[in-house]
Formats: structure tokens, sequence, C-alpha cells
């Protein structure tokens, strides 16, 4: 897992601060004088793990470029190629980002189970309470969180995207409609920042249309529908809670206990793997 940086930089349109890299963080106000955003620009294509290719150094405000390779691991970097303040993580060859809820937040949550039961680091995006319409009222949906800098991408390109959710959206009574369009949103900004990576979607956790889940359930299958439009490796758990007996594994209605975790990183993890999602 990565751990958090506890340095702070800031050199003129780079901005560099302490943020956890088990989670994005939430945005840091640059300090007076940290000069504008590097204007937008599509971000390039490379290949994933690449550490450096999504922008090029950026020139302070005393004229020297400065080199995100050399920044520390958690510092925030201002990214000339997008505009946006991103993460600098060390080891982004061997790193998967995870953008998620609740189910994926916890260290041991067993999203991050499945990504480190197939080699990887876990970066992670996302809070509680959040989804792809659902905010909490402080982070917001997926989609805003990303464009408003409640949480920060990281810096190169991972070799794996991972997208978990759907459960606060159907708590919160987000229609097919919302859901549908802001996860398209997502799908597709994600692509266009790191268009080298492999992406996969994991649906909605749940106990199944005919044990109680319904709208879990059916959420689960709408993502999965949305998963297919857009071409990539879907893994539905709408029902797994019943299917697979875990039921009394649960701490509360919808948050797996530590046995719990651990039995669904395990079954996640060996859908992954068959679907070639093993770090190489």
């Amino acid at each position: 897992m990565l751990q958090a940086s506890t340095r702070a930089l800031l050199i003129g349109p780079v901005i560099a601060a302490s943020v956890f890299l088990t989670g994005c963080g939430a945005a840091m106000e640059p300090a007076s004088g940290a000069g504008s955003a590097a204007p937008r620009a599509a971000a390039p294509v490379a290949a994933p793990g690449e550490a450096v290719a999504a922008g090029s150094a950026v020139v302070s405000d005393l004229g020297a470029a400065v080199d995100p390779a050399s920044l520390p691991a958690g510092a925030l970097y201002r990214n000339p190629a997008n505009g946006r303040d991103e993460v600098i993580v060390g080891n982004i060859a061997d790193t998967a980002l995870l953008i998620g809820d609740s189910q994926s937040e916890p260290q041991a949550s067993w999203p991050r189970r499945a990504l480190t039961g197939l080699g990887y680091d876990v970066f992670f995006c996302g809070k509680g309470g959040t989804g792809f319409v659902a905010s909490n009222g402080t982070t917001g949906n997926y989609v805003d969180a990303l464009q408003r800098g409640d949480w920060h991408l990281p810096y190169g390109f991972p070799p794996l995207v991972l997208i978990e959710g759907g459960g606060n959206d159907a708590k919160q009574g987000a229609s097919n409609e919302q859901i549908s369009a802001n996860a398209d949103r997502l799908i597709t900004t994600i692509k266009q920042r790191y268009p080298g990576a492999k992406l996969a979607m994991v649906g909605t956790l749940g106990k199944g249309a005919d044990h109680g889940g319904a709208r879990r359930a059916e959420v689960d299958a709408l993502l999965g529908t949305v998963a297919a439009d857009h071409g990539i490796p879907f893994v539905s758990v709408g029902d797994w809670l019943t299917r697979y007996g875990l039921e009394s594994q649960l701490k509360d209605s919808v948050h797996m206990n530590g046995e719990g975790h651990r039995a669904l990183g395990a079954l996640l993890g060996d859908r992954l793997a068959k679907l070639g999602l093993r770090l190489s």
C-alpha cells in the first residue's frame, strides 16, 4: 500500500502538498503567489505505467523548470497537459487506481484486497456516501468530485483503473437515466485521461432481486449495460451476498465485517484475474 507523504512544497504553478496516497485527499488551496494554472490541453497518449509523460516540466515563476519526477511521493503537481492538480505516485507502473465509495474506502476493503492480490499497489479516489450521482454533502459524486478537485487523480499513467459503486445511488433514489449519464461521463473522462490504461467496473454489492435487494440489483445490472456499451470488463456483484452466503458477515445492512471483506476480496480477485487484469 502507498503511504502518506508529510512533505509540502510550493513552486510557482507546481503545487506539492501532503496527502494520503491510500486516498486522493481533499483539495488544498494554493498559497498566495502560487501562480495560475497552466493552459488546458488534452493529455497525450502514453503506455500504461509511464510515470512522467502526463505533462512536460513546468517553468516556475523564477524561470527554472520543475521536473515532476523530482517531486516526492504525495506531492500535488499541476499537470500542464490538463490544468489539474494531480498526486505524484512513486510506483505508478505498479499502481491500480480505484474509484469507489465506502465499500472500497477502508484500507482492508474487498476491492482493495482483490487488487493487491493481483499484484497492485492501490491508489483510492472516492468517499463514503458518494456514487455516480450521489454526493455526501461535502464530496460530490464521482464526476463532480473529479472536476472540482474534491479528490485528485494520480499523475502519470496507471496500468489499471477499477470503478466500483452504485449503492448510494440506489439508496438516494437516483434514476437510471442519471446513473447512466454520469457513469458515461466518468468513463469517458478516465479514458481520455489514461488512454493506455485498462479499465474495469465492479457493480453494486447486494442480496439479489429475489432476496430484498431489488434496487441495488437493478443498479448493478444497469452499470453492466453501461460497461458493455463502453467495451470494458464488468463484474456483477448484485447478488453476491446471497449467492455466496455472506449475509452473516455483514456488520450492518450493506457493509462487510473483516471476514466478509476477506471472502469478497478473494472472489473479486479471482474474477478480475480471469478477465486478464493481473499485474503483468
